[in-house]
């Protein structure tokens, strides 16, 4: 039998969600809660299209120019954003991952970077996604399997679906204080600042996505008691999705997915993307991870449907 292009399929359920995760890049392909899907899905047998779903590593976002230096040593990377000279979204997107468990209700995915001349630290993925009463949690867990530190962070890359309709139509939460600015060519790193210099961008009080085109990350987030971020995707009934994640992810990625070249993939779905670095942390080394010989870490994110308010009895329709 001739192997989907998207890998191994593993589907996995519990109550009222289903997900599906493709080996390839350990992909969330599809999550659904009853009938309706809370992320943008494609076809097993597709290329995996604008890195939907993509687990990234062993960073997430760009790096300018694919270049770095780590340890005194210079590195270039493969510009696999050409049209922007960028290295972008790790190195594992195309590597098949393995299953090593598997549940009803879990599949666990790993695989091994292997040491190259851009990137000479062999790191092992571990990608687990549990399904549970409160949603879809995915952890990545990186481990070093060489002899000396390697540059390492991650996130996720899910494009959240209120419900019908676009981008333009759904509502967003989402508690931060800063943005950091980008070039409007390359989307590189220049400055973070205030959200409040930048209210097209400040949805810290529950507001309509309408036209705005968003491409940016955030951080100064606001979060729980218990150290919980949250970004909500919202209809305008009150139904809709959350992503929600721990202390491990310092940063979150927004983009509208502004795709008017192909109209039928433009702000169909909202990028939300928790990471534990900012773009072209690999140069900045703004949170970036130092992972050493033989240590692990790792990081969570758990993606949740939102379920409308019922109304009191006797409350006009």
């Amino acid at each position: 039998m001739t192997p989907s292009l998207s890998g191994t399929q593993h589907t996995i359920r519990s109550g009222d969600y289903t997900a599906v995760i493709a080996s390839v890049g350990a992909t969330l392909r599809s999550l659904r809660h009853h009938d309706r899907d809370l992320v943008v899905p494609f076809e097993a047998d597709e290329v995996r299209p604008a890195s939907r779903g993509l687990t990234l590593a062993p960073w997430p976002n760009r790096i300018a120019d694919g270049k770095y230096s780590f340890g005194g040593t210079d590195y270039q990377l493969p510009l696999s954003e050409p049209a922007r000279h960028n290295a972008i979204h790790g190195l594992a997107g195309w590597l098949d991952y393995e299953a090593i468990d598997k549940a009803p209700d879990s599949v666990t995915l790993s695989t091994v970077i292997q040491a190259q001349q851009a990137y000479p630290f062999p790191v092992r993925i571990d990608v687990s996604f549990a399904l549970g009463a409160a949603g879809l949690t995915q952890t990545v867990t990186a481990t070093n399997l060489g002899s000396v530190p390697a540059p390492y962070g991650t996130g996720p890359h899910p494009y959240l679906v209120a419900g019908p309709g676009k981008v333009d139509d759904w509502l967003l939460e989402h508690p931060a204080d800063e943005v950091l600015t980008v070039t409007p060519d390359r989307l590189l790193p220049v400055a973070v600042e205030p959200v409040d210099a930048h209210p097209d961008f400040d949805f810290r009080t529950q507001a309509q996505i309408g036209s705005v085109e968003i491409d940016h990350a955030f951080t100064a987030l606001r979060r729980s008691p218990e150290g919980v971020a949250r970004v909500r995707v919202l209809t305008g009934e009150g139904s809709g999705v959350e992503i929600s994640w721990g202390a491990a992810c310092t940063w979150v990625q927004i983009h509208t997915a502004d795709r008017p070249e192909n109209p039928p993939s433009n702000r169909i779905g909202l990028a939300v993307e928790p990471m534990t670095c900012p773009p072209d942390a690999f140069n900045s080394g703004t949170d970036l991870i130092v992972l050493e010989p033989g240590v692990a870490h790792a990081a969570s994110w758990t993606i949740s449907a939102v379920t409308a308010p019922v109304a009191p009895a006797g409350t006009p329709a």
